[in-house]
């Protein structure tokens, strides 16, 4: 007895003997059955996007065979799913082995036996709905993992924004400060990402990591006391080696939930940054003195943005330096503070950076 299921699978029929065709039709009786009298036909009914879930074929056809309409439906009809059951003689061997090479999955010899040809396609029709039903399965579960990798990276974007936060209420400099960054880190990054010695490195996956992470590079200032913090005058040397313990508090609450040693590749582009980027090319940079390209790229690329900013900006205990001086400075320093491969693409696109330090310079905490 043909259940619910069944009576919706749809079964194509392709035999240019109109005998054949009834035949069959009257033993799979209950089906939604569909029929062809060549080749031609059968693939124009294919190519009608019906979602047939069985084709029986017969091989020997004028005109078009069964063998070039399996070529067919392997090369060029890619959307038809249907399992495909030859029809073949009793001395056909060659030709079911054929026919199977081609993509078809099962044989029927003629003369056709009823309980035989029933029982195959049954047993087909369950494979062809459970491997729907995994489909469906696979794209329910991609689905969810796509719903639920959103909102992973709205809550990672919200609890970046929450850290910046904390510091932009003790400084409100600070706002302006890690947007100018951050989308500076995106440009230089994107001109970078077509040289030669960073194309491997800089991929549109790694980019956008150091774009969401950079405005954290300074998060450790939190555990900076306002006297040392938001000091006018220039810091004595107990002071700044205060001030220096900011990259490490960084670091430690990037990895305060790290386990077992592994690290999230987008915590560790974070840590990249926030623990590099006061190291110096020359290895005379803190916290660890690291020296040219031991220093991670991301620190070295955060170096000489983030000073380059601070050169560029009014702050507490100074006043503004213009972009040719700021320039200046930074060339100077090339081999020095900063990797002179950096400092020369820096220079190469100056002025998209000097549009982007301009563009946020005035806005305020609430506009940005």
């Amino acid at each position: 007895m043909i259940g619910e299921d069944e009576l919706n699978s749809k079964i194509l029929i392709v035999d240019d003997s109109s005998t054949e065709r009834v035949i069959i039709s009257n033993m799979l009786k209950g089906y939604d059955l569909y029929t062809a009298t060549d080749g031609y036909e059968a693939l124009e009914k294919i190519s009608n996007n019906i979602d047939f879930d069985i084709i029986i074929l017969d091989l020997n056809m004028p005109g078009m065979d069964g063998f070039e309409v399996l070529r067919k439906i392997k090369n060029e009809y890619l959307n038809c799913s249907a399992d495909v059951i030859i029809l073949t003689n009793y001395e056909e061997i060659e030709n079911e082995i054929k026919g199977l090479d081609l993509g078809a999955v099962d044989y029927i010899r003629k003369p056709l036996n009823v309980e035989a040809t029933l029982k195959r396609v049954e047993v087909h029709l369950e494979l062809s709905r459970a491997k729907k039903r995994i489909e469906h399965h696979n794209h329910t579960l991609e689905e969810t993992v796509k719903r639920r990798t959103e909102e992973l990276v709205i809550s990672r974007d919200t609890t970046i924004r929450a850290l910046v936060g904390l510091l932009e209420v003790r400084d409100l400099e600070s706002s302006n400060h890690t947007k100018r960054t951050q989308w500076m880190m995106k440009a230089l990054c994107e001109h970078l990402k077509s040289k030669s010695y960073c194309e491997d490195i800089l991929t549109k996956d790694y980019i956008n990591k150091l774009f969401k992470t950079a405005p954290l590079h300074d998060i450790g200032k939190v555990g900076i006391p306002d006297s040392i913090l938001m000091k006018k005058e220039k810091l004595d040397k107990e002071e700044y080696e205060y001030m220096k313990k900011h990259v490490m508090y960084g670091v430690d609450a990037l990895t305060h939930e790290v386990h077992k040693g592994y690290i999230d590749p987008f915590i560790k582009a974070g840590l990249d940054i926030v623990g590099n980027h006061h190291e110096k090319f020359d290895g005379t940079g803190y916290p660890k003195g690291l020296k040219g390209k031991d220093i991670p790229l991301a620190g070295r690329l955060m170096a000489i943005i983030d000073v380059y900013d601070a050169l560029t900006s009014k702050r507490v205990y100074k006043d503004a330096f213009n972009h040719e001086y700021s320039l200046d400075l930074i060339t100077k320093e090339s081999d020095r503070h900063f990797d002179p491969e950096i400092v020369e693409a820096f220079l190469e696109i100056e002025q998209e950076i000097y549009k982007i330090s301009q563009k946020y310079m005035q806005k305020s905490i609430e506009e940005v």
